[in-house]
């Protein structure tokens, strides 16, 4: 948690004038006391009602004073709050972002979604909290102390002797709730997750009816929030009744200690009643204080948790070669490659060279490493053995930016933004202009999409491209990927969703581009990697042959299984 504290610089003057105003706040209010002790021996005693108006003005300007100070230092406390929130939101944020794609997947989509959210509001109701109660609160308790000993010294003894037994009360509670919010944390994470699968498939969920299943399996992770949240409230929720407990005891003490003082003339009515008015002053301070300790144990359990995110180092490391000037040459030599927990390599012993401007196709049965492959050469992921050279410079040497400036992606998923059509294509390139905009559209045959949507480029787009069809997204995220005019580009099987002929005209497109790039397309097509310069064909994550079509329908077993059972009609025409 203390390594959050660095979040706070700028916001000094709020962190000071806060708690000030608090106290002054405090101040006052331990005034009213003695005030209301002067009304009661003064001025009832005496009938002198003109001394308890007085004395009532003197209460409200108080009470106004008190009301202004508070409504400050709330102002100041917020302010420092949420400006501590938003930096550290954006802390967290960036230093996710900076992590590699296997420290993401270790730590999970739901977990960083809740750290980000729920996790960063606890710790910004802690901070508010503390600024406006961490001074306030044990100044009122010890100040009422001090006030009732001037009172008198054998009556004040019964506040010595109760607020240690508080504090041991409540500091205990404390560090018992603390790892119990941390599990409680944690138990939501599952929540979130599940929550998020179920939504993201939705679809999948109807068509198979596993509705009920995931209902179930809901309600079972809801229950284990559920249940932890009740062990901690459990506990949490002794705080009151055991401080109400003591407190009462205490104003019963003080009561029968104040009745003999007054009887033998020691003390007046007024200052008993002032004794009493101390005592419920610390028992609404010490009410304040056990909901602030909940509120800080929550937000120590949760600036932890973000606390272990900000240490992580990202696993990759960051070169200092450019690649403005890529040609686009790319080597494998004997690469290794698998993924965190994963108990066999995703590749194993890869070695092949694509030359600048040629074509390499990446066929393959499910999970036989053809995206892994491919993510391997922008570093997304690091190869776990083996050198993956760019133009004959290891990829790792070069700064990831520059780096990834100069290679368009379009993964399996199309993913578009809430926004416009043209502001998603501008994320290829920020500066480019319409016209290069149009030509990355005419390149992959998504000309016709734009054209028929009202506003053309201005044409809104829905959260996840919801209003486009799944071929009409597929064309947009390639044309995004050239809009850059990148020297390397990936489709990973980005076009499976569109038909043989507009698939057929966006590899010729891409082959006509002036200064075309060097293209690795993943298909489970044959008939897109067809007329590939070179063809790798992966089984369970080997090389299981390399070469042009015709070499590998005489050589690869493999390729012949995926073309024949695509091509049957020239199984017969070869038999």
């Amino acid at each position: 948690m203390k390594k959050l504290l660095k979040y706070m610089r700028g916001y000094g003057k709020q962190c000071v004038l806060g708690p000030l105003f608090k106290l002054l706040e405090a101040s006052f209010e331990l005034f009213i006391p003695l005030v209301v002790a002067k009304i009661v021996d003064k001025g009832i005693g005496s009938g002198d009602t003109g001394y308890v108006v007085k004395m009532c003005a003197v209460m409200i300007c108080l009470g106004i004073i008190g009301l202004l100070m508070a409504v400050c230092a709330q102002y100041f406390s917020a302010v420092a709050a949420v400006g501590f929130s938003a930096r550290l939101r954006h802390a967290v944020l960036d230093h996710i972002l900076g992590l590699s794609y296997s420290q993401i997947d270790q730590l999970g989509t739901s977990t960083m979604v809740t750290r980000m959210t729920s996790d960063i509001n606890q710790v910004q109701n802690g901070v508010n909290l503390t600024l406006r109660l961490l001074l306030r609160s044990p100044f009122v308790v010890f100040g009422a102390m001090i006030m009732a000993f001037t009172i008198d010294f054998q009556a004040a003894l019964v506040f010595a002797g109760v607020i240690p037994v508080l504090c041991v009360i409540v500091f205990g509670i404390m560090l018992i709730t603390m790892p119990m919010y941390k599990r409680v944390q944690s138990s939501l994470d599952g929540v979130t997750s599940a929550t998020r699968q179920n939504l993201a498939g939705v679809r999948v969920l109807r068509a198979f009816c596993r509705e009920e299943a995931e209902v179930d399996a809901f309600c079972e992770n809801t229950q284990t929030l559920t249940a932890r949240q009740l062990s901690a409230g459990r506990i949490s929720a002794l705080m009151n009744p055991i401080t109400f407990v003591i407190i009462n005891l205490a104003v019963v003490l003080l009561i029968r200690v104040g009745a003999l003082k007054v009887e033998s003339g020691i003390l007046t009515q007024g200052l008993v009643i002032a004794l009493y008015n101390y005592m419920s002053q610390i028992l609404v301070e010490l009410i304040k204080m056990a909901n602030f300790i909940i509120t800080l144990t929550k937000a120590f359990a949760c600036g932890n948790r973000l606390a272990a995110v900000l240490d992580m180092e990202p696993s990759q490391k960051n070169g200092e070669r450019s690649a403005e000037n890529l040609q686009g040459k790319v080597e494998f030599r004997d690469v290794t490659a698998h993924y965190a927990g994963a108990g066999n390599p995703s590749l194993e012993h890869i070695s092949f060279t694509a030359q600048p401007g040629q074509t390499i196709g990446i066929i393959g049965g499910t999970g036989s490493g053809k995206t892994t492959l491919v993510n391997l050469i922008p570093k997304l992921y690091d190869a776990a053995a083996g050198d993956v050279l760019l133009d004959g410079v290891p990829v790792g040497e070069y700064d990831m930016d520059s780096l990834r400036e100069q290679i368009g992606i379009v993964p399996q998923k199309a993913v578009l933004f809430k926004g416009t059509i043209r502001q998603n294509l501008l994320w290829g390139k920020g500066d480019a202009t319409d016209d290069e905009l149009w030509a990355a559209l005419n390149t992959a045959q998504a000309r016709e999409v734009v054209k028929d949507k009202e506003g053309e480029l201005d044409a809104p787009v829905e959260q996840g491209g919801v209003n486009f069809s799944g071929g009409q997204r597929q064309r947009l995220t390639i044309a995004r990927a050239l809009v850059r005019k990148p020297r390397i580009l990936i489709l990973d099987d980005s076009a499976s969703a569109l038909d043989y002929a507009t698939d057929a005209n966006l590899r010729m497109a891409i082959r006509k581009m002036e200064n075309a790039p060097t293209t690795f397309i993943v298909s489970q097509r044959a008939a897109s990697v067809r007329y590939a310069d070179e063809i790798l064909v992966l089984d369970d994550g080997e090389l299981a042959g390399k070469g042009t079509h015709e070499e590998l329908l005489e050589s690869c077993p493999v390729y012949q299984e995926i073309y024949y059972s695509q091509f049957p009609k020239e199984v017969a025409r070869n038999g």
